[in-house]
């Protein structure tokens, strides 16, 4: 059976389009935390998104504006949660605009938020080529179909991978190099649950990976750095690794 490629026209697929979302997700972006911005620049930005469905080929009778920009107060209060925990997480943190405007991690939760409304709203491929775009900016994974809680902080955003199927709760913090991926990468999974459960008040610590989707990391526990999970943690839980590092003195 001779497999038929798909064929793709220049004007839907080409690295104008790409540039065309980064400029778009920054505009709403300023347009989330600057009402003024927002009234001036708010009917070109709405311009933006339908050249961009246009771009992609979508039907704009199906894709709603208004649906989108009401869902903004939400996603700024998220967010502002969102930076709250950052300022009460980070001893280095020393306000709510440094957070804002210097934290990678507080960036790739914002457009996140911002591709996942988008994504509810049943809208193809751009969620995904806005989280790509933080992705490359941040160091910061975070696929649009992540269901995501409140007061949610990021530290040290490098090399964070959040998979489609996650499920965070409220009041989590994750640091550089955390996993939460799927323990087996088959396409006729695609439909199922593969990534896993963080309850809330859970704090995973550098460079853990926590795989498959039916494990659960139980509220109020701890993930220390190196810890590689693939079954349910129960709630009030620490869990470390021994370290192998041996300490001797210079003669």
């Amino acid at each position: 059976m001779k497999e038929v490629a798909q064929k793709v026209s220049v004007e839907n697929y080409s690295m104008c389009l790409r540039d065309a979302v980064e400029i778009f997700t920054k505009e709403l972006i300023n347009c989330l935390f600057d009402k003024n911005y927002q009234q001036e620049k708010g009917a070109a930005t709405k311009n933006k998104f339908f050249k961009i469905l246009e771009r992609l080929a979508i039907n704009n009778e199906d894709c709603s504006w208004a649906a989108f920009e009401n869902s903004f107060p939400e996603i700024r209060r998220k967010l502002d949660l969102d930076a709250f925990a950052a300022l009460k997480s980070d001893p280095a943190a020393k306000s709510l605009r440094e957070v804002y405007l210097a934290y990678p991690g507080f960036y790739a939760i914002a457009v996140y938020r911002l591709s996942n409304q988008l994504l509810k709203q049943k809208i193809p491929v751009l969620p995904r080529m806005m989280s790509e775009f933080a992705h490359s900016t941040t160091g910061t994974d975070i696929h649009p179909g992540a269901e995501i809680g409140d007061s949610f902080f990021i530290d040290h955003a490098t090399g964070i991978v959040i998979g489609e199927t996650t499920i965070i709760k409220n009041n989590v913090t994750i640091f550089q190099g955390v996993t939460l991926g799927g323990i087996q990468v088959k396409k006729s999974m695609a439909s199922t649950k593969r990534h896993p459960t963080i309850e809330n008040n859970v704090i995973i610590y550098a460079n853990a990976t926590i795989l498959g989707g039916d494990v659960v990391i139980g509220e109020n526990s701890i993930i220390g750095a190196n810890v590689c999970i693939t079954e349910t943690v129960s709630p009030n839980t620490i869990v470390t690794v021994e370290s192998n590092n041996f300490i001797t003195k210079r003669k």
